[in-house]
């Protein structure tokens, strides 16, 4: 008998340790949803995606009623995946939006994370009690993460069914999976920026200063980033003296530019989203000549931008095990 309760033991433990975590996940998911700054953002994000949904059907609609434009838009040629892309110049498309929109949503989620409870004094206590460090930080990734899921795949499929119901055409199996794995990405690229604000509210004690950081990086990445490296990189294309020099310095340019996350997800999207790109860098007609000019399968989509897949995942992991490290290290004190 005291053999099958020794068998016993460890797995109730880790029966009431996963209760423990989740219970944790889900004060923290409660918490998010009544916090008057999440709705109101995730309001504004409900609202603008919306209305630029709008402004994409009417102006598919719109042309597949004229001839002139039909042919533009193109019929046949993934005409639902336009619905994410599409704009008529009054609002920006869905794409647009969430690349500008989904990181703010991802600082708002993080950057009080730690030190919001170190301020209220909540978080000692916390320590106080016999859990595992390392299920608060967790607990409030993953709750954080969960309201992402499930924003953006509710978004994806409203986005879908609209596209149905006011254009009257269904999208093929390719567009469907094209579409959940444009969902996927945008909420990778909302964990980085999470895991970053997660970052800075574990490091800086002050919710101010944590929140400021973030954005300053959001900015530096969305806004300045293009104009410093246009501003180095000019005279360095200029001088090119051949057309292979000046392909392999146009690509080295590129790999610039890759370092900023922003830049990698629209990279992203517009290999998903348009299934007839067919490359990245800038490649020379020699290269062209033979290639047939036909949409690419969606396995070859993602090999296309697999590299790019992975760095941002890379970036994300970094930051979270910074974050995650320096937490279960810190001193924790009672106020």
């Amino acid at each position: 008998m005291a053999e099958k309760n020794r068998t016993k033991h460890p797995k109730e433990r880790d029966t009431v340790s996963k209760n423990i975590f989740w219970g944790f996940v889900g004060k923290e998911f409660t918490d998010y949803l009544s916090s008057w700054r999440i709705i109101i953002l995730l309001g504004i994000i409900l609202l603008t995606c919306v209305g630029s949904l709008y402004t994409a059907v009417s102006t598919i609609s719109d042309a597949l009623e004229s001839n002139e434009d039909a042919s533009q838009i193109g019929r046949n040629a993934y005409l639902f995946l336009q619905i994410f892309t599409i704009s008529d110049g009054t609002l920006p498309s869905f794409v647009s939006f969430v690349s500008f929109l989904g990181p703010l949503l991802g600082i708002a989620l993080g950057f009080d994370a730690i030190n919001g409870e170190r301020s209220r004094g909540t978080l000692s206590r916390l320590m106080a009690q016999p859990i595992p460090r390392d299920y608060v930080i967790n607990a409030k990734f993953v709750a954080a993460l969960l309201i992402n899921i499930i924003l953006f795949f509710a978004l994806g499929f409203l986005v879908m069914a609209f596209g149905i119901l006011m254009l009257g055409i269904t999208p093929s199996w390719d567009e469907f999976l094209r579409v959940m794995s444009f969902i996927v990405l945008i909420i990778v690229y909302i964990a980085f920026w999470l895991n970053l604000s997660i970052l800075f509210s574990v490091i800086f004690k002050q919710q101010a200063t944590s929140a400021l950081s973030s954005i300053a990086i959001w900015l530096f990445y969305n806004v300045f980033f293009s104009i410093v490296v246009k501003l180095f990189t000019n005279s360095y294309l200029g001088n090119a003296t051949s057309q292979g020099e000046y392909v392999s310095r146009y690509n080295a340019i590129l790999n610039v530019y890759r370092i900023s996350p922003n830049y990698l997800f629209q990279e992203m999207t517009s290999v998903l989203l348009s299934p007839t790109t067919r490359s990245m860098s800038l490649i020379t007609m020699e290269q062209v000549a033979g290639s047939l000019a036909s949409p690419l399968k969606l396995q070859a989509s993602l090999l296309l931008v697999w590299p790019q897949i992975t760095g941002l995942i890379a970036a994300t992991l970094v930051c979270f095990t910074i974050g995650y490290i320096v937490f279960t290290r810190q001193e924790i004190r009672a106020n």
